[in-house]
């Protein structure tokens, strides 16, 4: 994206913010925040592990907050079951059960596909108003009218999630924040952007720029820190690499963002529990700065 895009995107923002009805999904407790933040993990952090293991590992880092993905093993236990919006009421139970072990809370389901076939697509609302779930994180955008009409029965929120820039795919546009900007701007407020400031980085965006764009669409956020730059780059401890985390931080307590913040760390898979560990600190430190 040029620079003259930007700026002329962030003209947008009072657009952005025009009035709706219909009230937004319940704000996340106090108890479930640092510092004002909801943070925790995106569960595919331990992709390699089970849900119940995601869920342990995000306690032990220090999240406050989960995020779930479609897939995932449930539990050593029961390795052939697997967690997504098809989920069984027993199998419902015992995560909520493991949940409430920990002192964890389920705030965002993703990225999962949302088909534009209402009864395929209002099966993952009811898994996440049985989970009491706030949001869904897709790029699902070619079945945004299906989206919207669920979002105002069921009140729960849609995050529009980012992937990199695919050079060789010009079809793919959920990477630039000012399409994602455009694609909401007359929907429902509850339809926002799910912003993934590492895939960002990997486009060569300046993520505070991004978010600045998507002022008053921000839903959720995956918060990364990369090692450079571009394609390729893998996270990193937040402060250590190039996506200026404190100036992220700053811009979301700017727009009083309420949203979940997760992270997804996806390097040193085995053995990340320490590194995030060290993400949510630089998030505590951040917060206990005097003003």
């Amino acid at each position: 994206m040029k620079a003259t895009t930007f700026v002329s995107a962030l003209c947008l923002t009072s657009i952005l913010c025009l009035p709706f009805s219909g009230r937004a999904a319940d704000p996340i407790p106090d108890e479930y925040r640092i510092g004002g933040f909801a943070i925790g993990c995106q569960a595919y952090t331990f992709n390699r592990f089970s849900v119940f293991e995601a869920i342990e590992k995000t306690a032990q880092a220090g999240g406050k907050v989960i995020e779930f993905y479609p897939g995932q093993k449930l539990s050593p236990a029961e390795p052939e079951v697997r967690w997504d919006h098809g989920a069984s009421a027993d199998t419902i139970a015992k995560v909520k059960a493991k949940l409430a072990e920990h002192g964890l809370l389920a705030v965002n389901y993703g990225v999962v596909g949302i088909p534009r076939d209402e009864a395929g697509a209002r099966q993952i609302f009811e898994f996440a108003r049985k989970m009491g779930i706030r949001a869904v994180t897709t790029e699902s955008t070619d079945a945004l009218d299906t989206i919207e009409k669920l979002v105002k029965e069921f009140d729960i929120q849609v995050a529009i999630h980012n992937h990199p820039v695919r050079p060789n795919d010009a079809n793919y546009k959920v990477w630039d924040p000012q399409y994602v900007a455009d694609l909401v701007r007359n929907r429902d407020r509850r339809i926002g952007s799910g912003a993934d400031t590492g895939h960002w980085v990997r486009s060569n965006l300046d993520p505070v720029k991004c978010l600045k764009i998507l002022e008053g669409r921000l839903i959720s956020c995956h918060l990364k820190d990369l090692n450079r730059m571009g394609p390729g780059a893998h996270d990193v401890p937040f402060g250590t690499g190039v996506a200026n985390m404190a100036g992220v931080l700053d811009e979301l307590k700017r727009q009083g963002f309420d949203g979940n913040i997760s992270l997804e760390y996806e390097h040193n898979w085995d053995h990340n529990v320490p590194e995030v560990a060290q993400c949510i600190g630089f998030v505590r430190g951040y917060t206990a700065r005097p003003n």
